[in-house]
């Protein structure tokens, strides 16, 4: 059987061409049904979508009943209606593991970033207000040896739990729905309640997914909680933090400062007070971007796709449910 697939992303061209010799691809630029009806018919003949960032739902899918696999260039699927997906037989894929190294690394960076001040004091140097010795004024704070708060202890968390114990000889403290007796044992985690990590970390790293449990689950009452020489790391989801309670807790000195890479709204507004905070560390969503990780990706989105069309392989399958 040939499968009908939209794509709505750009793929490396040996992926694209691996992609139409087994699938007869239509490429479009979103999955918006304003596009005409070329698109409309499409869709209504499509057993897969390829692509990121489209937000799928009941709107779409009412337009798409062959549809039978969507593949996500993703591990995040926030902008996909899983429930809905679900209950229409259709695959959810999605791209864990190949990013894991890379984002930690990121997250990292904005952990090192904040403590020592650095995108604050280039910006100095850059202006040429580096007339003398820095003063106390522009001291950041140590990394290694402080308290590293994880919430969200799953493979990109572990892997920042990681660099922090051995690279930095961190105190690691995690909140997770359920322990990982692995992490405790290997580089020496301690779980903790969500309150008592807020109060004993120095840097507390963000690294949930989004839902309902854990939109906004960092608002004005959980900073005022950390320590006011701590930094707030955000490398999961931007709605995790109500943006504008952190704002507050940045001006007022609640917490010492921020390091940022997901944002309630992305692209982040122009006008946005986050960007004239130099305690934050404004970052334009980068964690998975370098060329080896983006192109993993990819290629897993295809792999994924293909082999749920041809085998119903449920392998990085979100709702592996419907295959049963």
């Amino acid at each position: 059987m040939s499968f009908n697939v939209i794509q709505y992303e750009n793929l490396p061209e040996d992926l694209e061409r691996r992609l139409q010799e087994h699938c007869r691809v239509t490429r479009f630029d979103s999955l918006n049904p304003a596009q005409g009806e070329p698109f409309v018919s499409a869709l209504a003949d499509a057993h897969g979508l390829i692509g990121v960032n489209q937000e799928v739902g009941a709107e779409l899918l009412d337009l798409a009943p062959n549809l039978r696999v969507a593949s996500t260039i993703s591990v995040g699927y926030d902008h996909f209606d899983v429930a809905e997906l679900t209950g229409r037989g259709v695959m959810l894929m999605h791209t864990p593991e190949v990013l894991t190294e890379t984002t930690a690394d990121m997250i990292f960076t904005l952990i090192l970033c904040t403590a020592r001040r650095a995108a604050e004091l280039h910006e100095m140097t850059r202006q040429g207000l580096w007339q003398a010795a820095v003063g106390a004024e522009h001291f950041g704070r140590d990394v290694h040896g402080k308290t590293l708060g994880i919430v969200g202890l799953g493979r990109i968390g572990t892997a920042v739990a990681r660099r922090g114990r051995l690279g930095f000889n961190m105190n690691i403290l995690y909140h997770n729905r359920t322990r990982s007796v692995e992490a405790e044992k290997q580089i020496g985690a301690r779980y903790c309640s969500l309150d008592e990590l807020l109060a004993d970390s120095d840097f507390v790293c963000l690294v949930v997914p989004l839902s309902d449990q854990t939109r906004k689950l960092i608002s004005r009452e959980e900073l005022g909680k950390m320590k006011p020489e701590a930094y707030l790391i955000n490398g999961g989801r931007g709605p995790v933090v109500d943006e504008q309670a952190l704002i507050e807790a940045l001006e007022n000195g609640v917490i010492a400062g921020a390091g940022l890479d997901v944002y309630e709204q992305e692209p982040l507004p122009t006008d946005s007070p986050l960007l004239r905070l130099a305690n934050a560390v404004t970052l334009p969503h980068i964690g998975s971007a370098t060329h080896e990780t983006r192109y993993a990706m990819a290629e897993l989105a295809v792999d994924n796709l293909l082999a749920a069309l041809q085998d119903r392989s449920t392998r990085n399958c979100v709702n592996p449910e419907v295959v049963g």
